[in-house]
């Protein structure tokens, strides 16, 4: 279980999340949807240690986060919106750096590698260069990243952005029989139909602050008769924003 209580982050003066309180339970995919600037890639970094809350606290499985970095890490896997740091070195090189993170033996890591190539349809550029991949195929390499030491928790930033028709549905296929084996997976997406198809839960999120957390059955209870597409606009669109500057 992961547990967000209270947790701010304030870049001088500006509140990119404001007293987040969210829980999210094993078994679990939760879809975080917003505007960019909504919180959710904050939200993410958050979770994964990249950046520090400025208040609050974040709790896994009954550890406190900031207590226990290190055995929290390697419970969960990461996918970044703009992994650019490692552009430079093959893919295979990226892999290995990511097994011997995570204190994979080497065996462990082929075998798991040997499946994520397959699936991915990825085995002949395994020796490349990152830097010379399109978007899609970075992402491939970074999805598998991810992916390789098959952590309980995945936490994807965008994770379908760039993907083949093909590779997009093995992952999310991945993700519904990950989180049916009792784990839990956190991803960030602007497809609303993604969302819909995919989600246990929606979190929705403007300008750092949580505006809706719950199943798309309660959401459209909520507002009957209503397209998923209406509903997020009329909670998170602009119209309010548009109004104000008009005044």
């Amino acid at each position: 279980m992961i547990e967000f209580k209270n947790v701010t982050k304030d870049y001088d003066g500006h509140l990119a999340l404001r007293n987040l309180n969210l829980t999210i339970q094993n078994g679990e995919i939760i879809g975080l949807i917003g505007h960019n600037g909504a919180g959710k890639s904050t939200t993410i970094k958050s979770l994964v240690s990249v950046i520090n809350p400025t208040s609050g606290q974040i709790i896994i499985d009954g550890q406190e986060l900031s207590a226990n970095r290190l055995a929290i890490k390697k419970k969960i896997g990461y996918v970044a919106d703009s992994p650019d740091l490692f552009l430079r070195l093959t893919a295979n090189e990226f892999w290995e750096l990511v097994a011997t993170a995570y204190d994979m033996t080497q065996a462990d890591c082929e075998e798991r590698l040997q499946h994520l190539l397959e699936t991915f349809d990825f085995a002949d550029h395994r020796y490349e260069v990152i830097e010379s991949f399109s978007h899609g195929m970075r992402q491939k390499v970074f999805v598998i990243g991810a992916l390789l030491s098959d952590p309980d928790i995945w936490v994807l930033d965008e994770p379908l952005t760039g993907l083949d028709p093909q590779a997009a549905f093995d992952l999310k296929q991945m993700m519904r029989n990950h989180a049916d084996k009792g784990n839990t997976v956190l991803f960030s997406t602007h497809v609303l139909e993604v969302a819909e198809q995919l989600c246990d839960r929606l979190a929705i999120l403007k300008k750092g602050e949580l505006l809706f957390y719950g199943t798309i059955e309660e959401l459209k209870s909520q507002h009957p008769d209503q397209s998923l597409e209406t509903i997020y606009l009329d909670l998170a669109g602009r119209k309010e924003e548009v109004t104000n500057d008009a005044l």
